[in-house]
C-alpha cells in the first residue's frame, strides 16, 4: 500500500465520521491552545526581560558595594569603598567605566514651580552607556564641569510642564549643615551669648567641689544642646542655576536606578560636599561613616555605598565579578541574575509543559476511543484490504496514519486559536496599562521553537494513541471479517 493510498483512505474515513472527526479534534485543539497560550505568556515575559537588559546594557554591568554593605563600612570587614577604591576597580582588565551613586536631596525651582526631589551626580562618560543613553529629548551635558541639567520626565509632570523644558532655567538649592552654623549658636542662641552665661557663673564657689562638678557638666550640656540645634536647624542654604539641555525617562526598577535630576559631577560637588543634607537618611548615611560633621566629605575621604561598572561585552561577567570580589567588595552581576531568571522559566515553561501533556493525554484517549470504535464498524473493509492484499503493517499504518491526522489538524487549528487568544488577552492588557497611564508591555510571544514544539508534542501523542488501536486491527482475521459482514 503506498503512501498515496494511506492518505485517501485515511482521510475517506475520517470525513465519513464527520462529528466523532470533530469531537476528537476538538479535544486536541483545545489543549494545544491553552498550552500555547501559556508557553507564549511565558516566552513573552522572557523575552521582554531580555529585551530590558539588551536596552539598558546590564548584560555589562556590575554594582559594587562594601562588603559592609552599607556607606562607610568597617574596614575590618573590607576596604572602604572611596576613591582610591574606584581606581582599583578601574585597573581591572577589560572595565570600561566606574562610577558611584551618589544623590542628594535638592529644592528645583523650574518657571514658576519649586518641588523637593533627589539629583544624581554623574560622570558625563556614564551617559554614553545603555542605561542612560536613550534621552526623550534633548542631548546630554558634555563636560564633567557644565552648567547643564538633565531632568526626567516625572519631574516635568511634577512642575506642570508637560512641554519641552530644553533651555529653561533651573534654580537647584541644596539646604546643608555645617559646624559653622553650630559653632554659631554656641556662641549666641537666642538673644544669649556666652559671655551672658559665664558672667552666671558665681567665681567665688569655684573652690566648692560640688558647684564646680554641676556647673561644668550643665555648661557642657548646654554648649552640645546649643551646638546641636544650630547644626540642624541653622542650615546654610547653597543656590547653583543650571540650564535645562536634555530629558530622561527615570527608571525606579530594579537595582540600577535614576534620580529625577541627573547633575554633571564637579558641579554637583559644591552640594554633595559642602555638608551634611538636612534628610534623616542622608544624616543617618554621615552619622554611619563615622563623619558627622563632614570631614571626610572631601574628594579623597568620601566613601559610596554603590559603585556601577560598566565593562567591554567581550570579558566574561564572572571574570570581572571575581577580580572584584577579590579586592574585598561585594559584587552584583546582572548576568547572574539574568541566568537565575532564564532557570525561573526553564521551571515555568516545564511546570506548564505537564499541564499540557495531562490535557493532550486526556485528549488522546478520546483517540483510542475513536479508533477502537471504527474498528467494529470497519471489519469488512479491514477484510477487504487483507483479501486484496494489504499486510498487517498496511493495516497499522492506515490506523495511525488517521490518528496522526487528527492530531494534525487539531494541533494546527489549536496553535492558531492558542495565537488568536493571546491577541485578545493583549489588546485588552495593553489597553488596561494605557488607560492606567502605565507602559504598554507586549505580554505573549510565539517564537518558533513554541509552534515545533506545540506541533511535535501534538502530533506525537496522537501518533501514540493510534498505536494500540492499529495493532487491534492489524490482528483482525479477514475471512472471519468478511463470512460475518
Amino acid at each position: 500500500m503506498t503512501g498515496r493510498d494511506l492518505f485517501v483512505i485515511s482521510t475517506g474515513n475520517l470525513l465519513r465520521m464527520k462529528l466523532r472527526t470533530f469531537l476528537t479534534t476538538s479535544g486536541v485543539l483545545i489543549a494545544i491552545a491553552a498550552f500555547v497560550a501559556m508557553l507564549s505568556f511565558a516566552a513573552g515575559n522572557q523575552k521582554y526581560v531580555e529585551e530590558e537588559y539588551l536596552r539598558f546594557g546590564l548584560f555589562t554591568t556590575i554594582q559594587v558595594s562594601p562588603r559592609g554593605g552599607s556607606e562607610g563600612a568597617d574596614s575590618s570587614r573590607g576596604p572602604r569603598l572611596d576613591r582610591a577604591a574606584l581606581d582599583r576597580l578601574a585597573a581591572i582588565p577589560g572595565v570600561n567605566l566606574v562610577y558611584p551613586y551618589e544623590a542628594f536631596t535638592v529644592r528645583v525651582k523650574l518657571g514658576d514651580t519649586v518641588l523637593a526631589s533627589k539629583a544624581q551626580a554623574l560622570p558625563a562618560t556614564a551617559l554614553r552607556t545603555r542605561f542612560f543613553a536613550t534621552l526623550t529629548s534633548g542631548r546630554p551635558f558634555g563636560s564633567d564641569s557644565s552648567r547643564q541639567i538633565l531632568v526626567s520626565d516625572e519631574l516635568m509632570k511634577k512642575a506642570g510642564r508637560p512641554d519641552s523644558v530644553l533651555g529653561l532655567r533651573a534654580v537647584v538649592s541644596v539646604r546643608v549643615s555645617t559646624p559653622d552654623s553650630g559653632l554659631a549658636h554656641v556662641l549666641m542662641n537666642r538673644g544669649e551669648s556666652i559671655i551672658d552665661r559665664l558672667r552666671r557663673i558665681r567665681t567665688d564657689s569655684l573652690g566648692n567641689r560640688g558647684y564646680r562638678s554641676r556647673t561644668i557638666r550643665s555648661e557642657i550640656h548646654a554648649a552640645m544642646q546649643r551646638f546641636m540645634e544650630g547644626f540642624l536647624q541653622a542650615q546654610e542654604t547653597l543656590t547653583d542655576t543650571l540650564t535645562v539641555c536634555g530629558v530622561y525617562h527615570v527608571n525606579r526598577s530594579g537595582r540600577l536606578r535614576t534620580e529625577e535630576m541627573v547633575i554633571p559631577l564637579v558641579t554637583a560637588a559644591r552640594f554633595n560636599n559642602a555638608g551634611m543634607s538636612g534628610s534623616p537618611s542622608e544624616m543617618m548615611a554621615s552619622l554611619s561613616s563615622g563623619s558627622p560633621f563632614g570631614e571626610s566629605r572631601d574628594a579623597s575621604g568620601k566613601t559610596f555605598s554603590l559603585v556601577t561598572i560598566s565593562f567591554d561585552p567581550g570579558v566574561l561577567s564572572t571574570t570581572i565579578r571575581d577580580s572584584v570580589e577579590a579586592l574585598g567588595f561585594r559584587a552584583f552581576s546582572f548576568a547572574a541574575q539574568f541566568e537565575q531568571i532564564q532557570r525561573f522559566f526553564l521551571a515555568f515553561d516545564m511546570a506548564i509543559g505537564v499541564i499540557g501533556l495531562i490535557a493532550l493525554v486526556t485528549a488522546s484517549l478520546g483517540i483510542v476511543n475513536t479508533m477502537v470504535m471504527s474498528i467494529t464498524e470497519r471489519r469488512k473493509e479491514i477484510g477487504v484490504l487483507r483479501a486484496l492484499g494489504a499486510n498487517d503493517l498496511d493495516i497499522r499504518a492506515l490506523f495511525i496514519v488517521e490518528s496522526g491526522a487528527i492530531g494534525l489538524l487539531g494541533t494546527s487549528l489549536g496553535i492558531f486559536c492558542g495565537w488568536a487568544l493571546t491577541r485578545i488577552v493583549s489588546m485588552v492588557a495593553r489597553g488596561y496599562m494605557k488607560g492606567q497611564g502605565l507602559p504598554e508591555i507586549e505580554l505573549f510571544a510565539l517564537p518558533v521553537w513554541l509552534i515545533l514544539i506545540a506541533l511535535g508534542i501534538g502530533i506525537g501523542v496522537s501518533v501514540l494513541a493510534g498505536i494500540y488501536p492499529a495493532g487491534r486491527a492489524a490482528r483482525v482475521d479477514p475471512v472471519e471479517a468478511l463470512r460475518n459482514e
